[in-house]
């Protein structure tokens, strides 16, 4: 755990289950970072530029705006192709898993996750620069 007062860093937390998005919210904080949430893809592109996150955890299926879309938006755009992409997702075909890949996201987890993978996985990617 971070020491008291010590951020991690900044994630966008992005998933159109209010649920499953304050577990991940909650956990994250929790653990040392500063969250900020996002209920579907939209809402993360028009929120990124403004929080500039470390880190985004992104549900691939939501309305708008899909995962697959906005990971392929954020990979493209001059500001945000640093940002880490981590998607966590129910779809956990082998197709599914090399879309993800191929878009260059930095992370798969599939639902149900263990909440200390996701955190570790987000520490990790959070601590790394994008190369």
């Amino acid at each position: 755990m971070a020491g008291v007062g010590e951020v991690l860093g900044k994630v966008l937390v992005v998933d159109d289950d209010e649920v499953i998005r304050q577990l991940i919210a909650v956990n994250l904080n929790l653990e040392g970072f500063e969250v900020v949430t996002a209920t579907d893809g939209q809402d993360c592109l028009d929120r990124v530029l403004d929080v500039m996150p470390d880190v985004v955890t992104l549900d691939v299926m939501m309305p708008c705006l899909d995962g697959w879309t906005t990971a392929e938006r954020l990979r493209t755009g001059e500001a945000t192709r640093h940002i880490k992409v981590v998607l966590i997702t129910a779809r956990a075909q082998d197709d599914d898993k090399r879309r993800g890949w191929e878009i260059g996201v930095d992370a798969y987890l599939t639902k149900p996750f263990d909440p200390a993978e996701l955190i570790q996985v987000v520490r990790d990617l959070a601590a790394t620069p994008r190369g």
